[in-house]
């Protein structure tokens, strides 16, 4: 979070719109704590250049307020690690050898990350595991958020898909994912919400095998 602070304030605010969606100035200016006339004055530049887009919203009551959010342009310039050249290849490998040859070179990524990662969760807390995934998926440019339910069990949130196009493509890159985490932190996880099938972001909730023994 902090780091997030220290950018400027226009890649503030699209941070702000990719994590929590449309927002209108009102809630641009309590989060940032800057006047509503410089928020205004950096959504008029962003608009201009493109960035973002204005809608109106109706509201149960008073007027429709104006909200903001991302444009086309401005999604390009999160993490996306994919080309069209990928996609092609994969769909030659589907041609020649079917859709289980595809199948079989996710899994065989799947179990080369496990590996990759499998040391540095061995000997910690399950907490500090959950951690360290929400870790490892930022720094591979998957915009997480990790939190605890009331309950014990925790929420994986990932706001960026850096291979977007591949997984809208090829399920088996979400088959191959939630398998992962599931094999690094041996628990059971329900993913509930999926941005290749139209969600606003992909959501883990991870269950935690140590919440009776905290709760008492």
């Amino acid at each position: 979070m902090n780091q997030i602070k220290e950018l400027p304030t226009r890649e503030r605010i699209l941070h702000m719109m990719k994590t929590s969606g449309p927002l209108s100035a009102k809630e641009i200016t309590s989060e940032l704590q800057i006047t509503e006339m410089a928020v205004r004055r950096h959504l008029g530049t962003m608009e201009r250049d493109g960035l973002i887009e204005s809608k109106m919203i109706r509201q149960t009551m008073g007027r429709p307020t104006s909200v903001f959010g991302l444009t086309e342009l401005a999604e390009g310039l999160f993490p996306r690690n994919y080309h069209t050249l990928t996609l092609d290849l994969l769909s030659e490998l589907e041609n020649e050898g079917g859709e289980d040859t595809i199948r079989r070179l996710f899994e065989k990524r799947r179990d080369k990350l496990k590996q990759q990662y499998q040391t540095s969760m061995e000997g910690i807390p399950f907490a500090d595991k959950v951690k360290k995934l929400a870790q490892i998926q930022n720094e591979n440019g998957y915009m997480t958020e990790c939190e605890q339910n009331d309950d014990g069990d925790f929420v994986l949130k990932e706001h960026n898909c850096p291979i977007s196009q591949i997984a809208n493509r090829y399920n088996h890159a979400c088959d191959c994912e939630l398998s992962l985490f599931k094999s690094l932190l041996k628990t059971e996880i329900e993913r509930t919400e999926c941005l290749a099938q139209d969600g606003k972001r992909c959501i883990y909730v991870i269950s935690n095998p140590n919440k009776e023994a905290e709760q008492q």
